[in-house]
């Protein structure tokens, strides 16, 4: 028996979700259990979870960080994989799993590099590498970080390590799909970055999303990932602009309202 809990959240997730469960399918077979937390489907996502055994809590969705806290919190084995319903680890990456919760190994957490996967291929170098930590000894990490880039957190001296594999990433159908994404993103982020007391002004409107394209394009050799690596590299500027936009209306507002 494989003390091991995968935590999941979703919402109208029959687009990925399949895929992710056949990915993670040795793992329960080993004997893991699967916790999902599902905020309001309507498209069949719950009865696909629960046809398969899945524990399944219906919750209000309390934002990126508590979610995935309150699927954490219901977990019960050993270890914990936390994926997204559009996450799907490959074979090397479920051995290196199985591996470690089936040893004595000392380490308290593992990252896993995450690729992104659009158009048929992998990003092999836009966002690369895109080490995550997901797989943790229970009641030791937490999820943090701001809405909606949270972040899966250790106390400090935790040993951690790293996996071999590919964590998949069926994040968005089109890059036109990504965009739109992005300006709904880039306005919690911003607004929690202001929460924060964080600011934006002309500097960083003008700067930052340029900064944020030759990163990825050049510094990371995005061009090597062809058409795919320009439109990525792009829409890394674009939710840059959109994030500096709204921080910087903020910044204006209550500057002029004096407060």
């Amino acid at each position: 028996m494989v003390s091991l809990s995968i935590a999941i959240v979703c919402k109208n997730s029959m687009r990925t979700l399949p895929s992710v469960l056949e990915s993670v399918r040795p793992l329960l077979e080993a004997g893991a259990e699967l916790v999902a937390v599902d905020s309001g489907s309507t498209d069949g996502t719950i009865e696909l979870l629960e046809s398969r055994g899945v524990r399944v809590m219906r919750s209000a969705w309390l934002g990126f960080v508590r979610t995935k806290q309150l699927a954490l919190d219901h977990c019960r084995g050993e270890w914990v994989l936390s994926l997204d319903s559009d996450e799907s680890p490959d074979p090397t990456l479920i051995a290196s799993i199985l591996d470690v919760v089936r040893s004595a190994d000392t380490a308290q957490g593992y990252r896993l590099n995450r690729k992104t996967f659009v158009a048929g291929r992998f990003l092999e170098h836009c966002w690369q590498p895109e080490w995550r930590l997901r797989l943790v000894r229970r009641g030791l990490a937490k999820w943090g970080g701001i809405d909606p880039h949270d972040q899966m957190e250790m106390p400090a001296g935790a040993k951690e390590g790293t996996l071999q594999g590919t964590l998949r990433h069926d994040s968005f159908v089109s890059f036109a799909d990504h965009i739109e994404r992005q300006a709904r993103y880039a306005r919690l982020h911003a607004e929690g970055l202001f929460g924060q007391g964080k600011r934006s002004g002309f500097v960083e409107i003008a700067v930052q999303p340029s900064a944020a394209f030759i990163k990825q394009l050049v510094l990371k050799s995005g061009w090597r990932d062809g058409w795919r690596g320009v439109l990525a590299a792009a829409s890394t500027a674009a939710g840059t602009l959109m994030k500096h936009i709204v921080l910087y209306e903020l910044t204006a507002m209550q500057r002029e309202s004096g407060r």
